[in-house]
C-alpha cells in the first residue's frame, strides 16, 4: 500500500528534530573550543567572532592530556580484547552444544546487565582492596582494576550476542571441518570466525565504548597516575577559572577515535547487531 503523505511528512520532520537535538551540541562544542576563553565565557554566539586554534594546543599543557589519552586507550583496548576474546569461547560453546543449564546461564548473564553499576562500586572497591591485602596484586587505581570492572560490564551482554550470532551460521560447517579432521577449536578459529566477522566487530564496539567513556568507576578506582581521559577532563576547572574552550577542545579529541571507529565499521555493526540480538 502507498503511505499516506502526512506519515511520510511527520516521519521527516520528527527526524529532522532529532537530527537537531543531536547536531546542536556538536556544533556548539565545535565552535566553543574555536573561540578565545573571553568569547566563550560571554554571552553565547553563533557565530565566532574570532577563531583561533590556541584551545587545541593548551590543552595538553593545562593538564597532562597525553598521559591520560594512553591510558584510556591502554583500558579500552585491553577491555576490548579480553571481553572479544572470552565472550567468542562462551559465546560458541553456549551455540554448539547443549548442556543443563545452557538456557538458565544465557538468562543469568542477560539479566546481570539490569542492575544499575552504581550497585557495584562499593563491593568492587573492597574487593580490590582484600585482594591487595591478601596477595600483594595492586588493583585498586591502576590500569588493571579498571580493565578488570570494564569487563565484567562488557562480557554479560557481549557473551549474549555473540552466541546469538553464532547461531545464525550453520552447524554443517562446523562438521565439515570436523569431518576433515580439525579440532573444535580448529573450526571455530578457521571456519566459523570469518563467517562470525560482523558479531565480532559488533561486541569489540560495545566493549570499546564501554570502557572509553565511562566516568563513575574511572573517578573511584584509579589513582592520579592512572586517570583516564573521562575523569581527567575535569582537571581543566581550577579554583579561579573554568577553560571551557580547551574543555570543548579535548572532547572533540576524545570524540575522534570513537567516531572514526563507528564511521569504518558501521556496516558490521549493524549486521551484527541485528543478527545476534533476534536468535539466541
Amino acid at each position: 500500500m502507498r503511505e499516506a503523505a502526512w506519515v511520510a511528512w511527520l516521519r521527516g520532520a520528527v527526524l529532522a528534530a532529532l537530527s537537531l537535538f543531536t547536531v546542536i551540541p556538536l556544533y556548539v562544542m565545535l565552535i566553543s573550543a574555536l573561540k578565545p576563553l573571553r568569547d566563550v565565557q560571554g554571552p553565547f554566539t553563533w557565530l565566532p567572532t574570532e577563531v583561533t586554534l590556541q584551545p587545541f594546543v593548551d590543552m595538553w599543557r593545562t593538564v597532562p592530556l597525553a598521559r591520560y589519552f594512553v591510558n584510556s586507550a591502554v583500558v579500552a583496548a585491553a577491555s576490548t580484547v579480553f571481553s572479544v576474546a572470552l565472550a567468542i569461547l562462551a559465546g560458541y560453546a553456549v551455540s554448539r552444544y547443549r548442556f543443563r543449564g545452557r538456557r538458565v546461564f544465557l538468562t543469568t548473564v542477560l539479566s546481570t546487565q539490569m542492575f544499575p553499576g552504581i550497585l557495584f562500586l562499593l563491593p568492587l572497591f573492597l574487593l580490590f582492596v582484600s585482594i591487595e591485602r591478601a596477595t600483594g596484586l595492586e588493583l585498586h587505581g591502576t590500569r588493571l582494576g579498571l580493565i578488570l570492572t570494564y569487563l565484567t560490564f562488557s562480557l554479560p551482554f557481549s557473551i549474549w550476542l555473540i552466541a546469538g550470532y553464532f547461531d545464525t551460521i550453520p552447524r554443517e560447517l562446523d562438521e565439515a571441518a570436523l569431518v576433515d579432521g580439525a579440532g573444535p577449536l580448529t573450526a571455530l578459529l578457521r571456519v566459523v570466525l570469518p563467517a562470525a566477522k560482523p558479531g565480532v566487530v559488533a561486541v569489540a564496539i560495545y566493549a570499546f565504548m564501554t570502557a572509553w567513556g565511562e566516568v563513575l568507576f574511572a573517578s573511584v578506582l584509579t589513582s592520579d597516575e592512572g586517570r583516564t581521559l573521562a575523569v581527567g577532563l575535569q582537571g581543566y576547572a581550577t579554583q579561579s577559572n573554568i577553560y571551557w574552550n580547551q574543555v570543548m577542545a579535548a572532547s572533540v579529541v576524545v570524540s575522534v577515535p570513537v567516531v572514526a571507529g563507528f564511521l569504518l565499521l558501521q556496516r558490521y555493526l549493524v549486521q551484527g547487531l541485528t543478527a545476534g540480538a533476534v536468535k539466541t
